[in-house]
């Protein structure tokens, strides 16, 4: 296992599925937690702050999401006063070919690459090897 904790950001239970196979079989990360929406996982990296943990290692984030997209989720995160802040790695995978939007998180120092869905294992293994946790 590479990372505690990994967050998947994403309303669509079938890429959300799909996304945890393969975080398990490439072993990414112990623990793989799931929410709908921006809101609800801003909501929990300030739960986890409030009681002392640390905040998760990697995050995939879509932008398309009701209540929050992923958008507002950048927005906010980017304002958590917590030291682990830099230590996560955020990946935005989305839909969207549009390269604007591709753009706008290249904005986003915490933004570290912009996957098109759907992801494959591959991609994943190269997130490894970006991150230096494998060699290529």
């Amino acid at each position: 296992m590479n990372f505690d904790i990994a967050f998947i950001v994403d309303d669509d239970p079938i890429h959300q599925f799909g996304m945890k196979v393969l975080l398990k079989k490439v072993k990414l990360s112990k623990e793989i937690l799931v929410y709908h929406n921006g809101q609800e996982a801003i909501d929990a990296l300030l739960d986890l702050m409030e009681k002392g943990g640390e905040l998760p290692s990697i995050i995939f984030l879509d932008l398309n999401m009701p209540i929050k997209d992923g958008w507002g989720f950048l927005d906010d995160f980017v304002k958590i006063p917590h030291n682990n802040r830099r230590k996560v790695v955020v990946y935005v995978v989305s839909s969207s070919i549009n390269p604007t939007d591709q753009e706008r998180a290249k904005e986003y120092e915490v933004v570290s690459n912009y996957m098109v869905k759907p992801i494959h294992e591959n991609q994943l293994t190269e997130v490894l090897e970006e991150l230096g946790l494998i060699g290529s």
